[in-house]
């Protein structure tokens, strides 16, 4: 039996997110019916099994006519220091690798699973432009 935990805040930090028109996409490695069915549940996309996160991202960017400058991605392990690198507004949680913190311009406060999306999107929704 697998499950994930969630933090409340998260969820409303997505919904804010998506409310104010800005798309919000999980990209993952891993296959996992309960991240799709909370994905579903929040009304945002779910690409999961995907083995080369960049190669992905840029498909959907070019499909989509979204320029990297304007992107932004929070990423936690090794796996996402390419997409973190190509994107024009890298973030990071805190319990990240160092590998990951270091190329990342700003960083949440909480970790992952423990209130960090709704960090970010606040953060999102108050930069300026």
């Amino acid at each position: 039996r697998e499950s994930v935990a969630c933090h409340r805040g998260d969820g409303m930090g997505i919904g804010l997110l998506v409310r104010a028109g800005l798309p919000v996409l999980v990209l993952s490695t891993e296959r996992n019916p309960v991240v799709a069915a909370r994905c579903a549940k929040l009304k945002i996309e779910c690409v999961q099994g995907v083995d080369d996160k960049l190669a992905e991202l840029q498909r959907l960017a070019a499909r989509r006519g979204w320029r990297a400058e304007r992107l932004a991605y929070v990423g936690n392990d090794i796996n996402d220091l390419a997409c973190l690198r190509w994107v024009g507004y890298p973030m990071a949680v805190c319990d990240a690798l160092p590998a990951v913190r270091r190329v990342c311009p700003w960083v949440t406060r909480r970790p992952g699973g423990y209130g960090a999306v709704r960090e970010v999107a606040d953060h999102l929704l108050d930069a300026p432009g």
